[in-house]
């Protein structure tokens, strides 16, 4: 069951990078509305759901890995902790009334997005699921409060405060449950 668990979590990385281009395709496309880049997330977010729960799942009912395979089993978390989550924070965000990509193609943008929110969310569910891993949950502290620091200048504006809270919610809570994932795979 290990092995099903590592099997799951690697498709799951697939299924996330292979939705990259077609998210960047959806964005572009002038005749796509918001509505269908929502669609687009919820459904990825969906289909991610339960590949990594069905991982979690089989690590829970599995006899664990140890040395060499435990390690690349949670590097796997890791990698499927950063790799996967952007879907379920944009539609948190969307589901929350924040837009979620540069050009709002259904009514023009009030507020801008913060910019640069995918890589430092992909960096975020990174640290965060290496310190969980690692024994070390104060590291969470330490990356939360170098995320507010780097953004406090912006966090003044309203929608700039929202998204900052909804997208840092969703995506800790997204690490911490890959994380989990790594855990369960070296404990029987």
């Amino acid at each position: 069951m290990t092995m099903i668990a590592t099997v799951l979590m690697a498709l799951a990385v697939a299924y996330a990078l292979a939705g990259v281009p077609v998210r960047a395709r959806l964005v572009k496309d002038p005749d796509r509305s918001d509505a269908d880049l929502i669609r687009f997330d919820l459904v990825m977010s969906a289909a991610l759901t339960a590949l990594l729960g069905a991982a979690a799942v089989a690590a829970a009912v599995s006899d664990g890995f140890d040395g060499p395979a435990l390690v690349a089993g949670r590097v796997l978390a890791v990698v499927a902790a950063a790799t996967t989550g952007g879907y379920a924070v944009r539609a948190v965000l969307a589901a929350g009334g924040i837009p979620t990509r540069d050009d709002n193609y259904d009514d023009p943008a009030l507020d801008p997005p913060l910019r640069g929110g995918r890589v430092i969310g992909l960096m975020e569910r990174t640290g965060i699921a290496v310190s969980l891993l690692l024994a070390w949950p104060a590291g969470i502290a330490v990356i939360l409060g170098v995320k507010g620091l780097a953004r406090f200048p912006q966090l003044r504006e309203h929608h700039a405060s929202e998204q900052f809270i909804l997208g840092t919610f969703a995506s800790v809570l997204w690490a911490c449950a890959a994380a989990g994932i790594g855990w369960l795979l070296g404990h029987s």
